[in-house]
């Protein structure tokens, strides 16, 4: 038993068999709609037109997303100033074009031991950066690196 629903909206429960039957008399396809219901509901509609549709949706959904990017921005204990604003204003016009961005602090050798700087650069990122983004993650030690990551703030909270 299947639920055959007609162009005009109207839906009737009938065999499966004469469902077929119906379809091949118009010379069209039985295509199941939606096969979670009871009975299935099925229609007959030409299958290629069918499929064509479907496709054709997908992609205008595929269109209407918002592709969002991570970006790296990579620093060091001891950078000096005139490179951080750099890379800090680098990271702001990220964030600005609505990317995500990741910031990588690595330590070399010894310098490990005082990973207070790393942490005191991480919080200086963070406070030069509130008014465009917020943290997603905090910052945290992750091998011989300080990771931190940073989304843009909606554009309803920056009005």
């Amino acid at each position: 038993m299947v639920r055959l629903v007609g162009e005009e909206g109207g839906a009737r429960v009938i065999p499966t068999e004469e469902a077929m039957t119906v379809a091949r008399a118009k010379d069209m396809d039985l295509v199941e709609i939606s096969p979670d219901q009871d009975p299935p509901v099925v229609k007959i509609i030409d299958f290629s037109k069918f499929r064509f549709e479907q496709i054709k949706k997908a992609k205008e959904a595929k269109k209407k997303q918002k592709v969002i990017h991570v970006k790296e921005v990579k620093f060091r204990p001891a950078i000096d100033s005139h490179d951080y604003r750099h890379k800090v204003n680098h990271a702001r016009a990220f964030l600005e074009k609505g990317d995500k961005v990741k910031f990588t602090l690595m330590f070399r050798g010894r310098e490990i031991v005082h990973n207070e700087l790393g942490f005191k650069v991480m919080d200086n990122i963070r406070k030069d950066l509130e008014e465009v983004a917020q943290v997603e993650k905090k910052a945290s030690i992750e091998g011989r690196n300080i990771t931190m990551i940073m989304t843009p703030i909606p554009s309803t909270a920056k009005k």
